[in-house]
């Protein structure tokens, strides 16, 4: 059996909810050490069929 290694929170499962209101969501991981802020990527929404800002939520 192979050891596994453990989920710390050191770099935490966030969601990146979309700001043009679709509810579209993107799931990434973020280092906590070097984005202590919440995050903004600008990245597709296949909703509104262009790119837009989404922030992360908690």
């Amino acid at each position: 059996m192979l050891p596994r290694m453990a989920r710390n929170e050191l770099r935490p499962v966030i969601r990146l909810r979309s700001t043009a209101g679709t509810g579209y969501t993107y799931v990434t991981r973020k280092n906590r050490r070097n984005d202590p802020d919440r995050m903004v990527l600008r990245k597709y929404d296949p909703v509104v069929r262009r790119h837009v800002d989404f922030r992360e939520e908690r």
